[in-house]
C-alpha cells in the first residue's frame, strides 16, 4: 500500500480517527505522518521508557534522600519510572507495594499466566492446584458441606501422594 498522501513511498503509518461517529482512516509513509504532525519521530528507547513512566502512573520526581530504595542495590522507583528496569532481583519485593498496581493495570493481574519451565512447570501447577483444594476445603468446611469437603480431602492426598 503506498502512502495517500505523497504517493511515492510505502504506507507504514495507519491512522484511524473517529469524527463524529465517522471512521476515518489514513496511511501514510512515515516522512508524511511526520510532517503532518500524525507521529512525532522519538529515540525508540526513550520513547519506550516515557510509556513504562505513563503506564506507573507517575511522571518526573525529584530523586530525595527519603525517597524509598532497595536495601539489597540502593535502586529507587523512580529510576524504574525513569529507564523501565529494575535494580536486582530483590527489587521486586522491596517495591512490589508499588508494581503492584502497575502489573494489574498492564496484564490485568499480578499472576504469572505465561509458559512455565518444562523441569518446574509440572510441580508448580500441582503445588498452585493444591493450594487451591486447601482453600476449597477450608471454604467448605466453614459452609459444613462435609461430604465435598471430604471429596476435596481426598483429592488433596492424592495430590500429596504423587508429589511425595
Amino acid at each position: 500500500m503506498q502512502c495517500q498522501s505523497c504517493g511515492l513511498r510505502p504506507a507504514t503509518v495507519h491512522v484511524t480517527r473517529i469524527v463524529q461517529g465517522q471512521v476515518e482512516q489514513a496511511h501514510l509513509c512515515a516522512t508524511c505522518a511526520q510532517e503532518n504532525g500524525e507521529i512525532e519521530i522519538a529515540n525508540p528507547v526513550a520513547l519506550l521508557q516515557s510509556l513504562l513512566a505513563n503506564f506507573a502512573g507517575q511522571g518526573p520526581t525529584l530523586k530525595t534522600e527519603t525517597e524509598k530504595r532497595c536495601p539489597s542495590c540502593g535502586f529507587r522507583f523512580s529510576e524504574f519510572r525513569e529507564t523501565g528496569r529494575l535494580g536486582c532481583p530483590s527489587c521486586y519485593g522491596n517495591f512490589r507495594d508499588e508494581l503492584e498496581p502497575l502489573l494489574r493495570r498492564l496484564h490485568g493481574t499480578t499472576e504469572h499466566r505465561g509458559k512455565l519451565p518444562a523441569r518446574r512447570g509440572g510441580a508448580f501447577q500441582r503445588d498452585r492446584r493444591l493450594q487451591a483444594l486447601r482453600r476449597d476445603l477450608h471454604e467448605a468446611v466453614a459452609r459444613e458441606e462435609y461430604e465435598s469437603a471430604a471429596a476435596l480431602r481426598d483429592e488433596i492426598r492424592q495430590l500429596e501422594g504423587e508429589r511425595g
